[in-house]
């Protein structure tokens, strides 16, 4: 569904079978708010296979159907083509996440970025922005397929540049806490209200534990990020699991972590403290085949597999959130309402988007109804704020 066709209305009743408690319900919007949800007891629902529940927001978007929020041509059209992609997947709420790149490339592409939220629907989805680098570990492996030659240590002044760009609307920022003026990068941050997050990364567990006391609060793509080879006691993993004030952000597409680790993972720190996020490049839809990204010349297999071969490491993700929700469905067998928190209820909590992310009266009416086959997520419609932006019934035609 085009922009142009997005239906709007006062007023709107929604229903569905809720995804935690299984029960028929009535969601009533009034002005893009949940306004009074009812429990429908001796009606027939039209479809009594469609399940509700809340948008899922993902923190770690940087593309989507072959539009690179990083590149220097985009354009607000190509973000709006990007965000009805994303809401095709069931995603309401993404922030666009830049990664290492030159000091100038990123002022543009936040300052391209920011003026895009001039448009008050694309603002209504996308919360703000994520900056993943320069600031991160230049230890080979650590660093994964960022460009080398623009790693660098937190700056101050720097950063407030890109702040200034993005007006305001950088909302999470990934740092390794071991370079030279990151406490002081991250303490500023969260004071200002900025979420701060470990990644790419070879702090010491001391190093971490810093970080944390500072204000750090989640673990970008725990298990990612990292060499191949890594001392089997002294490493970032064990610290940042054993520590219950970070929340790990998880790639669970398939291919970054194997079933065991995420199910440790998800033992460890359970289904209220883990996060799903994609970490999805342009590439998502596209064929398989060489591309460029980051400045690297990449593989995309036929599994969807994103790799750097010359170093040897995954370089991104091309599978949309919802796939970590039927994966973790999957692989540890948790309850759909617990899978489907993990991308949407967490999220929002750590986020600090207290309007969003539940099912509640007074929160967004940011919405989805799907079908569940097997493990499965076929979204058949999602609205944004009580607008319907995507029904498969109208693309379809």
């Amino acid at each position: 569904m085009f922009r142009d066709e997005v239906q709007r209305g006062v007023k709107k009743d929604i229903t569905g079978i809720h995804y935690e408690t299984g029960m028929p319900v009535r969601i009533h919007v009034e002005n893009g708010i949940i306004a009074k949800i009812s429990e429908l007891k001796g009606e027939n629902l039209a479809d009594p296979d469609l399940f509700l529940a809340p948008g899922l927001i993902d923190n770690q978007v940087n593309g989507y159907d072959g539009i690179d929020f990083g590149a220097q041509d985009i354009d607000n059209g190509k973000i709006k083509k990007a965000a009805e992609a994303i809401w095709r997947d069931g995603v309401t709420s993404f922030l666009p996440t830049l990664v290492t790149n030159a000091h100038e490339k990123l002022l543009k592409s936040f300052a391209i970025l920011s003026a895009a939220l001039k448009d008050s629907f694309l603002a209504s989805s996308i919360p703000g922005f994520h900056l993943e680098g320069p600031y991160l570990s230049k230890e080979s492996g650590f660093y994964g397929c960022h460009p080398v030659e623009y790693l660098r240590n937190p700056s101050i002044k720097e950063f407030r540049e890109y702040t200034e760009a993005a007006e305001g609307k950088i909302i999470e920022t990934t740092v390794a806490p071991e370079l030279s003026g990151a406490m002081e990068f991250i303490s500023i941050c969260t004071e200002n209200n900025i979420v701060v997050a470990l990644g790419h990364t070879n702090a010491s567990s001391e190093q971490i534990e810093w970080a944390v006391s500072f204000g750090a609060r989640i673990s970008t793509h725990l298990g990612n990020g990292c060499a191949n080879m890594i001392h089997r006691h002294l490493n970032p993993l064990w610290p940042q699991l054993s520590n219950d004030r970070l929340t790990p952000s998880i790639i669970a597409d398939g291919h970054h972590l194997l079933p065991d680790e995420i199910r440790v993972f998800y033992k460890v720190k359970g289904p209220e403290n883990i996060i799903l996020t994609s970490d999805v490049t342009y590439l998502i839809g596209m064929a398989p085949g060489y591309y460029e990204y980051m400045g690297s010349r990449i593989l995309k297999t036929e599994e969807g597999l994103i790799k750097n071969p010359e170093l040897n490491c995954l370089a991104g993700a091309s599978m949309p959130l919802k796939k970590g929700v039927e994966n973790m469905l999957e692989i540890t067998g948790c309850r759909l309402g617990d899978a489907i928190n993990m991308a949407c209820k967490n999220v929002a909590r750590v986020l600090n988007l207290n309007d969003r992310g539940t099912l509640e009266t007074g929160k967004r009416a940011d919405v989805i109804l799907f079908k569940l086959t097997g493990n499965k997520l076929n979204i058949k419609e999602t609205y944004l704020e009580g607008n319907l932006v995507y029904s498969d019934s109208l693309n379809n035609k």
